[in-house]
């Protein structure tokens, strides 16, 4: 079970576009090519987005995409589950069919516990991180990039940096 290229270009693309649209509407066509994505398939990957409201797309010149709402209120899980990518440990998708018996019936593994706890637990993390608090990560990793790089010497240590959940944003911004 892993994450997919769908799920983990829908981030990046959404990161992308969160760090950028103070300045306007974004263009798919920056985006890819600041994160080196197939524009047909931010295309794509943008038009399940919009369909799940956490994009708008804006015509004409100028035009591109923002985000349809804030980004504190935006979850990973959000744009997981907006682009179809299916999270899922077990190996027979939930249906409880993963074990034939010696009577050649289908019924559950016994291990089939085990992976949905883990689809839960994955669901309820990825829930628990808003697209702020990546946004935010990102901004600190390009300010210790650019200290380093002007030999300033500031250190932001990114390992040590929470994430808070998408509820104690909106509750600290409340």
């Amino acid at each position: 079970m892993r994450l997919t290229t769908k799920g983990r270009f829908a981030v990046t693309a959404m990161i992308d576009l969160a760090l950028r649209q103070q300045s306007g509407p974004v263009t798919l066509s920056a985006i890819s090519q600041r994160q080196n994505i197939s524009l047909s398939y931010l295309e794509q990957l943008f038009g399940k987005l919009r369909r799940h409201e956490l994009v708008e797309s804006v015509r004409g010149p100028g035009g591109g995409y923002t985000l349809a709402r804030l980004a504190r209120t935006i979850t990973v899980a959000d744009i997981i589950f907006a682009v179809d990518e299916p999270i899922d440990a077990t190996s027979c998708g939930g249906k409880t069919d993963c074990a034939t018996g010696t009577d050649g019936k289908q019924g559950i593994c016994m291990t089939h516990e085990l992976w949905s706890t883990l689809n839960r637990k994955m669901v309820d993390f990825l829930d628990s991180v808003a697209l702020q608090d990546l946004v935010d990560q990102q901004r600190l990793r390009q300010i210790q990039e650019a200290s380093q790089a002007n030999g300033a010497g500031v250190r932001v240590n990114m390992v040590n940096t929470p994430i808070t959940t998408a509820k104690q944003s909106a509750a600290a911004n409340a």
